[in-house]
């Protein structure tokens, strides 16, 4: 029997939804989320089928291998599901479609574009306020991407992860509401706690070397990457500690219980989590890949860091299925 405290509201009789057409809100929602895909399935498109676009000359991906080919249509993909989740959230057989089906790619989606989201808004402020990379050092380095490129799909990943916010909240309100209605209630079982202190210990860890580096820290990067020090990788090692952070505060907050309102740690855990589960996997599988630049792989520590990220994400992914398991009607 589910003896964890629940708001008043829960007592009342869960019924299924059934979701009418989306109002005018929704379609626009729809309808920019769906816009915004169109500069990063347009740019792997032409790259696939040989175009330098956005490729300046001396690039090494004028040159792509067949790693990099092959990385390019995996991406291409990813972004086209985005259309897929778009529809499922905005039409009435969406409702139908079956939970892990749905909450899977929305996880996979949460944990990638979080740290864009929260990301490329503070490069571009640092850099506003005179914090940027000096332009002596900028020019000093092998040309990559045209700098409109980065600014364009970033522009776009941003616009995407805020539509699909703003579509899926209202979603799983009407489809899983009950999950984060009232407090968390009863203390998870002691194994689930376990797993909680270890998310925040691992997570806590993974924070500290993030941050260190994110200050001008070398060790464990090696000689290029510490070479390749900006306010960007600043910002970018700063975001990923946050979401370590929040990950493990999150674990905890969900296993202890309380008479804190549930859909605080949740939204934690599941910000968190899903970013260190996704970017460790994926910054794993890039560093394991051939490099681009025929460079260094990184070092045992960095490669460390993603397992950590990894193991962060998976057992704050435990006690968020832990902690829904015990919110299910019943």
């Amino acid at each position: 029997m589910n003896t964890r405290e629940t708001h008043p509201s829960d007592l009342t009789e869960v019924k299924r939804p059934s979701p009418s057409r989306p109002g005018s809100g929704r379609r626009i929602l729809r309808a920019v989320a769906l816009t915004a895909t169109v500069p990063y399935l347009g740019l792997k498109t032409v790259w696939l089928c040989g175009s330098h676009l956005g490729i300046p000359e001396g690039s090494v991906l004028r040159e792509p291998g067949p790693f990099f080919n092959a990385a390019n249509a995996v991406t291409l993909a990813m972004d086209a599901c985005v259309i897929l989740l778009v529809l499922v959230l905005t039409r009435p057989w969406g409702i139908r479609v079956p939970g892990p089906l749905l909450t899977v790619p929305v996880f996979v989606a949460t944990g990638l574009l979080t740290p864009i989201l929260l990301g490329f808004p503070g490069q571009l402020l640092v850099r506003a306020i005179g914090f940027g990379t000096d332009p002596a050092v900028e020019a000093a380095r092998k040309p990559f991407l045209d700098p409109w490129v980065f600014h364009v799909v970033y522009t776009g990943f941003t616009v995407q992860g805020l539509a699909l916010a703003a579509l899926f909240v209202p979603y799983a309100r009407e489809r899983w509401g009950r999950a984060w209605r009232g407090v968390t209630g009863e203390r998870l079982p002691s194994s689930t706690g376990v797993a909680a202190a270890a998310a925040a210990a691992v997570g806590l860890a993974v924070a500290g070397v993030l941050v260190y580096w994110a200050f001008g820290g070398a060790a464990g990067l090696g000689a290029e990457r510490a070479a390749a020090y900006s306010a960007d990788t600043a910002v970018v090692s700063a975001v990923h500690a946050m979401c370590a952070l929040a990950a493990g505060a999150g674990a905890l907050l969900l296993a202890r219980g309380g008479t804190l309102r549930a859909r605080w740690p949740l939204g934690l855990a599941w910000t968190g989590g899903a970013a260190m589960l996704s970017w460790g996997a994926w910054m794993t599988v890039a560093a394991l890949g051939p490099q681009l630049d025929g460079g260094e792989g990184p070092p045992a520590t960095t490669l460390l860091i993603y397992a950590g990220q990894m193991i962060t994400g998976l057992l704050t992914g435990t006690v968020l299925i832990r902690f829904l398991a015990t919110r299910r009607p019943g």
